[in-house]
């Protein structure tokens, strides 16, 4: 481990510290600083969900994923181990992880922790989700909605709605709408400039958050667009032969969050209570990319796993060269073409956590 990722690793246990002592009462410093995570979105969140899906085409439910995650298997996580919302969960103080909504260990005691809805190629704009046959995010609201029903059975109403009021929401999608529809769907950028998509995109988030906090959320914490041109399937696929960040992509990613910073700051001042976070991916991962060194990676263009050749399957591992594996994958930014290796989801979720304090005190 390099010097820079274990003074990361020491800034988490020191947050986790200073917010458990922030939240003690009595003298008594809780186990966990919020009583569950709740977690809606895309491949970045998914856990496992879409391995319960038998026509969903995105699935990390093979080798090499999971390489370096407990016993070394395949769980359903886009990376070799760790995303970013384990990295959290355990930096709040959690021992285990909320299990993918529709197994089977989302029952019981299991279910105090927490929910976990995120699926695969699931995007703000359901049209999106519905092409790849993931869980939308219309439908992952009404299994939140099941969700609550369930929790109240094993915690009693009461204990419900208070998990329900202090837990931690988060929310982490939109890749999908650009890279799997709106940059190869003629009609949809014929609809839409980039500018105009951004906004529809951005008032799906606002209706959504607004449904959440009819619901009983009053913490939600929502990721950034990553930088879209950075990532490897992007620059294999519009980048032009050249190696660099696709510029055009990043201002795309770069006029979404500008939109989205400033929805975040409209939904606080309509809802009484409501904290909103944005979790900036967009510039951790993109100084990983242009600067790997400087958090001792080495290597931030080529991908871990290989991936494949067409369709799909560019911004995947391919499954038919599962032994395709890089040595390290800690020295990799990127395991696959879209998603980041356990070492730089640690990073990106140290950026996270800091973002998020304002939404625990």
């Amino acid at each position: 481990m390099s010097s820079s990722r274990g003074s990361s690793a020491m800034q988490r246990r020191l947050v986790l510290l200073a917010l458990s002592l922030l939240l003690s009462w009595g003298g008594v410093v809780q186990a966990q600083v919020v009583p569950a995570v709740i977690s809606f979105g895309d491949s970045t969140i998914d856990v496992g969900n879409n391995n319960y899906l038998p026509g969903a085409v995105f699935k990390a439910n093979y080798a090499p994923y999971g390489e370096n995650f407990r016993r070394h298997k395949a769980t359903g996580r886009f990376s070799d181990g760790k995303i970013v919302t384990d990295v959290t969960s355990e930096t709040l103080g959690f021992e285990g992880y909320a299990p993918p909504y529709l197994s089977p260990l989302a029952s019981g005691k299991n279910l105090l922790a927490g929910a976990n809805f995120g699926s695969a190629a699931s995007s703000y704009d359901d049209d999106t989700a519905a092409m790849y046959d993931a869980i939308t995010l219309s439908q992952q609201l009404k299994y939140y909605k099941e969700y609550q029903s369930k929790l109240a059975a094993v915690a009693g109403r009461r204990g419900a709605r208070s998990i329900l009021a202090d837990a931690l929401y988060v929310i982490s999608t939109g890749t999908g709408d650009f890279l799997q529809n709106y940059y190869h769907n003629a009609s949809l950028s014929a609809r839409y400039d980039v500018d105009r998509y951004c906004d529809h995109l951005v008032r799906i988030f606002s209706g959504f958050t607004d449904e959440l906090y009819k619901l009983g959320a009053r913490r939600i914490g929502v990721t950034s667009m990553p930088p879209l041109g950075c990532l490897p399937a992007s620059i294999r696929l519009y980048g032009k032969g050249r190696s660099g960040c696709v510029r055009r992509l990043n201002g795309d990613a770069e006029t979404f969050n500008r939109k989205l910073n400033a929805t975040v700051a409209a939904l606080v001042k309509r809802h009484d209570g409501l904290k909103v976070a944005v979790f900036d991916i967009y510039t951790p991962l993109r100084e990983l990319t242009e600067n790997p060194a400087a958090q001792g990676f080495s290597e931030a263009r080529k991908t871990c796993c290989r991936t494949g050749k067409a369709g799909t399957r560019v911004y995947l591992c391919d499954p038919a060269t599962a032994v395709g594996m890089c040595r390290n994958a800690s020295s990799y930014v990127y395991f696959d073409g879209v998603h980041p290796s356990e070492a730089a989801n640690l990073v990106i979720a140290d950026s996270m956590v800091s973002a998020g304090i304002g939404l625990l005190t």
